[in-house]
């Protein structure tokens, strides 16, 4: 997950094509920008906001999320949700000092460092020629998404760890959580798919 911070340089030469220019148009104040990568994929935010007016704009993928034309109050917090799975996600406007603002956002109520820590973990599997990916997170409960959709699951503890067991398109499929007994290593996941291990996708 990165953070990007828009600026505007001037007299630099920008080339755009048609069909791009009324979106841009639209992004006047554009402010910040971040990349935030989810289960389903990586998802572009777009944050505007005017200290004038105290208009705020969020955009999500290109689209129109949030729009405040007037705001008394410069300061705040905007929330929303971002991609396929609706995962909670919120701008939080701050001030540094004078007129200078700052600008941070949470994923899943967790700053964008305590969110990329978590998501250290996070695995994805492309099985089926590609028509299936995959990525869990281990947090109470293991969570398993294919194409943006929760799946069910049933999981048990075995001798050597624990397996979660689920059904995709009539194939029998299984993670396995082994610890690894070493330290920097912790736990290594295992995606096997009737009866064959799939190696983790290359991002």
């Amino acid at each position: 997950l990165k953070a990007l911070l828009a600026s505007m340089a001037s007299g630099e030469e920008i080339t755009v094509c048609d069909d791009e220019v009324s979106y841009l148009e639209k992004m006047t104040d554009l402010v910040a920008v971040w990349e935030v990568a989810l289960s389903d994929g990586v998802h572009k935010i777009e944050f505007e906001h005017e200290t004038t007016s105290g208009k705020r704009v969020v955009y999500g993928d290109g689209k129109e999320e949030i729009r405040r034309e007037w705001m008394f109050k410069l300061v705040g917090k905007e929330t929303f949700t971002v991609g396929a799975t609706k995962t909670k996600a919120a701008i939080n406007i701050d001030a540094v000092s004078g007129f200078a603002y700052e600008y941070t956002s949470e994923i899943s109520g967790k700053s964008l460092k305590q969110y990329i820590e978590n998501s250290r973990d996070k695995k994805k599997y492309r099985v089926l020629s590609t028509l299936f990916s995959f990525s869990f997170t281990e947090k109470d409960t293991m969570d398993v998404w294919c194409n943006c959709q929760k799946m069910e699951t049933a999981g048990e503890f075995v001798e050597d760890g624990t397996e979660t067991h689920l059904i995709v398109a009539d194939h029998s499929c299984c993670i396995k959580a082994v610890n690894s007994g070493k330290q920097k290593e912790g736990i290594i996941h295992t995606f096997i798919m009737d009866n064959r291990d799939i190696p983790e996708a290359v991002e």
